[in-house]
C-alpha cells in the first residue's frame, strides 16, 4: 500500500519545482487570481502548455524560496519579486513574447453573478426594456427604486438605471434583482498585475507599447534635453544645431547693424539697400511658375484646334461657275 505524501514532502517537491523555474525563466507575469476557479485555472494551463508555467501558492512559502535560492545563487535580483507576493497572487513563469502570453491569459475570463457582499469590479447598469416579470415582481424595483410600467402583462424597466458601483458591495436586493433578470454582470480571470524580466520589474502596460509610441516618447526625451541645453547654454549633440543657427543669426544681427560684414551678410545687406530686388526676385519667380504652367496649356490648345475647312475655290470650283 503507497502511503500518502507527507505535508513536508510536498513542501519540499514545490520549493524544488519553484527554485528550477527560476532557474530556467528569466521571465514572470505576476497575476491576480481573485474568483478564479479550479477549471478555469486548468484551461488556462492548458492553452499556455508548452511555453509557459503557471505556479500558484502560499505567499510565505514562495517569498522563503526566493530568498533562499537568492542566497544560494548570490542572484540577488529574485529578491524584487518578494514586495510583489502579497494578496491572492501567482506567477507564470514563460519563455515566450511577453505581450502574447499576457493576451492569451487575458482570453480565459468567465461570467459571473453578482454575490451578496462582494466588490464590484465595475459599475452595473441594468438596461430598460421588457424584464419577463409578471407584475408580482414589482416590489424588487420599488425597492431599489427603478421605475417601471406594466406592458402587456410585464413589467418593464422605462430608464437605464445604476444599480451598482464600482467598488461598492453587493446587497441582496441587487443581487436577486441581478438573478432575476439574468444578468451576470461580471467577469473574472487572471489578471496580470507586474511583470519581471531579468530582475526588472515593470507595469503590464508597457507590454502594450508600439515603435511609434517608443519613437514619440524617445523625441519628447530629446526636444527636452535640448531645451535644457540651450537653457544652461550646455552644448550638446541635440543642442548644436540650434546653438549654431542662433549663433549665426546674432553675427548676421550685428553685421546688419553695423560696418563689419562677411559673404553671408552682403547679400542681406545688399536687399536692405535695395527693397526692390525684393520684387524682382519674386517678380521672376512668379513669372517662371506662370510660364512652365501656360506652356501645358498652349499645347493642349493646339491639340484641340481643329483644321480650318477646304473652301470651294481650293476644290478647283465655285458656286457661280
Amino acid at each position: 500500500m503507497v502511503g500518502k505524501t507527507s505535508r513536508a514532502d510536498k513542501k519540499i517537491a514545490y520549493d524544488r519545482k519553484l527554485s528550477e523555474l527560476l532557474d530556467e525563466c528569466t521571465q514572470i507575469l505576476i497575476v491576480a487570481a481573485d474568483n478564479v476557479g479550479s477549471k478555469q485555472l486548468q484551461d488556462i494551463r492548458r492553452g499556455l502548455r508548452g511555453h509557459s508555467v503557471v505556479l500558484m501558492g502560499k505567499n510565505t512559502m514562495m517569498k522563503r524560496t526566493v530568498r533562499v535560492h537568492s542566497d544560494k545563487t548570490g542572484n540577488k535580483a529574485f529578491l524584487s519579486l518578494i514586495p510583489l507576493l502579497v494578496g491572492n497572487v501567482g506567477l507564470i513563469f514563460t519563455k515566450g513574447d511577453l505581450k502574447e502570453v499576457s493576451e492569451e491569459v487575458a482570453k480565459y475570463k468567465v461570467g459571473a453573478p453578482a454575490r451578496v457582499g462582494l466588490v464590484a469590479p465595475i459599475d452595473v447598469v441594468v438596461p430598460p426594456g421588457n424584464t419577463g416579470l409578471d407584475p408580482s415582481q414589482t416590489s424588487f424595483f420599488q425597492v431599489l427604486n427603478i421605475p417601471t410600467k406594466i406592458n402587456k402583462g410585464t413589467v418593464e424597466i422605462i430608464t437605464p438605471v445604476e444599480l451598482i458601483r464600482k467598488g461598492e458591495k453587493v446587497g441582496s436586493s441587487e443581487a436577486a434583482l441581478l438573478a432575476k433578470l439574468g444578468i451576470r454582470p461580471f467577469s473574472y480571470g487572471l489578471v496580470v498585475l507586474s511583470v519581471y524580466e531579468n530582475g526588472s520589474v515593470f507595469s503590464p502596460e508597457v507590454l502594450n507599447l508600439t515603435e511609434d509610441d517608443l519613437i514619440e516618447k524617445f523625441a519628447a526625451g530629446i526636444s527636452m534635453a535640448t531645451a535644457l541645453s540651450l537653457a544652461i547654454s550646455y552644448p550638446t549633440l541635440a543642442a548644436a544645431p540650434h546653438m549654431f543657427i542662433n549663433a549665426y543669426k546674432n553675427v548676421l544681427a550685428i553685421a546688419v547693424a553695423t560696418d563689419y560684414s562677411f559673404p553671408q551678410a552682403d547679400k542681406v545687406k545688399e536687399y536692405i539697400a535695395d527693397p526692390s530686388k525684393f520684387a524682382v526676385a519674386i517678380t521672376s519667380v512668379a513669372a517662371v511658375d506662370s510660364g512652365a504652367s501656360a506652356a501645358p496649356a498652349a499645347k493642349e490648345e493646339e491639340k484641340n484646334e481643329e483644321p480650318a475647312e477646304e473652301s470651294d475655290e481650293d476644290m478647283g470650283f465655285d458656286l457661280f461657275e
